[in-house]
This record gives structure tokens, C-alpha cells and sequence, in this order.
């Protein structure tokens, strides 16, 4: 007689606990009651909340968009009394490899921004002016692998970087997510040597058992001439 594959069983209870915290989830309720798409506008909340970096009128280019929460917050940040819907002082322009649904007042793209094509669709968009601030929640598939993973993450945020620096205003913001492990250290190294202030965050929203954090520079040290 078979018998099922000893991962199985371990599997199920993986899986249900995280439901079970994930429907428990003060910020999942909290996402639901408020109309947000994702727990993680919170994280950006409190991030904005305490280094005041979104304010009306502002450009704001958010990579890793999908499935939307961050552009929500965004969206309620630049909107005359914090509405969801209606007047809006600003831009936000989203990107993201995958589908997004639509959000009134943001100008979406789907594809790699690593791509001429997709480049200058985001820079037509813009209008000819840099961002204000450039947030990224871009995250690649993670292996388990250490070093591999790390060095997809470091990637991602080099992208980051490189994006800022070119189509970002020099006292503009950069607001990053980054896993602690192989590599991190580097990461905030080319963070300090980019920006003239750069800034640790691990929201309350995050949770205790993920190793992510936010990193936050501020003012480029050297824009990229284009």
C-alpha cells in the first residue's frame, strides 16, 4: 500500500496556519474595512507618515505596482481630503510584469521596465518631468536559495537605483523593499553611496517573521546626466 508523500501533511498545516493568521490579520481586516487592495498600503502609510514624502502635487512613479495597494495609498495621499475616487493633485504612474486592475487617476503599464519599449512608454507618460518619488515593492520568486535569492533582491533594488537616479529630482525619495540575508549589507552600502540620507524602516505592518524591510534615500548624492 502507498503512502502519500511525508511533505503533505506538514504542507496542509503550513498552509492553514498562514490562513488562519492571515484572516486574523488586524491589517487584513483593517485593508478590507478601508477599501485598500493588500496590507501592504500600511507599510507605505507608516513609512510616508513618518519621513513625509508624499505630498500633493507630486509625480509619483510606483514599480512592482501589482496588486495595487500601494497607488491606493498614493491616490489618497495626492487627492483633495484623502478620497479614493474623484479630484486628484498629482500623477502616479504604475509598472509591473504583471496585471493590474485599474485605479481611477493612475496611468498603468504592464511589462519590464528594463525594456527600451516599456522605458519610454513610462517616460512619455511622464511628460518630460522626473518623479518626485519612485517607490518599489518589486520582490523576485524567492529559491530558499541564499545566495541566489540575494542576489535576485540586490538586482531588483540596483534597478531601483539606476531608474531613480536617471528619472528622479535630485532632492527626490526612493522607498525600496529588501529581505535581511545574503547580501543586505551591500545593498545599504549602495544605498549611502546614492543618496545624501538614507533611512531603516520595518513597519508595524510588516510581520515579525518576515526578514523584509524598507530602505529610504533621500536627496541623490550624484543624479545620472541623461
Amino acid at each position: 500500500m502507498s503512502t502519500p508523500p511525508k511533505s503533505d501533511k506538514p504542507g496542509k498545516k503550513v498552509n492553514k496556519a498562514w490562513l488562519h493568521d492571515h484572516i486574523n490579520d488586524p491589517y487584513v481586516k483593517l485593508a478590507t474595512k478601508e477599501g485598500y487592495r493588500a496590507r501592504a498600503a500600511y507599510k507605505l502609510k507608516e513609512i510616508d507618515e513618518t519621513l513625509g514624502l508624499i505630498k500633493p502635487g507630486q509625480l509619483v512613479v510606483d514599480l512592482g505596482s501589482t496588486p495595487g495597494a500601494w497607488s491606493q495609498y498614493v491616490r489618497r495621499r495626492l487627492s483633495p481630503g484623502g478620497a479614493a475616487a474623484g479630484a486628484l493633485d498629482g500623477t502616479i504612474i504604475a509598472l509591473d510584469l504583471l496585471p493590474m486592475e485599474p485605479i481611477e487617476g493612475v496611468t498603468f503599464f504592464q511589462g519590464d521596465f528594463r525594456e527600451d519599449v516599456v522605458l519610454d512608454q513610462l517616460k512619455i507618460a511622464m511628460g518630460g518631468r522626473q518623479a518626485d518619488v519612485v517607490v518599489s515593492d518589486m520582490a523576485p520568486n524567492l529559491s530558499g536559495i541564499a545566495s541566489a535569492d540575494g542576489a535576485r533582491i540586490a538586482y531588483l533594488i540596483e534597478l531601483a537605483i539606476d531608474f531613480s537616479r536617471h528619472h528622479m529630482k535630485p532632492q527626490g525619495a526612493l522607498v525600496a523593499k529588501v529581505f535581511h540575508g545574503s547580501g543586505y549589507e551591500d545593498i545599504v552600502r549602495l544605498f549611502k553611496a546614492t543618496f545624501r540620507t538614507v533611512k531603516r524602516i520595518k513597519p508595524k505592518a510588516s510581520r515579525d517573521k518576515s526578514s523584509e524591510t524598507f530602505l529610504v534615500g533621500v536627496g541623490l548624492i550624484e543624479p545620472a546626466t541623461n
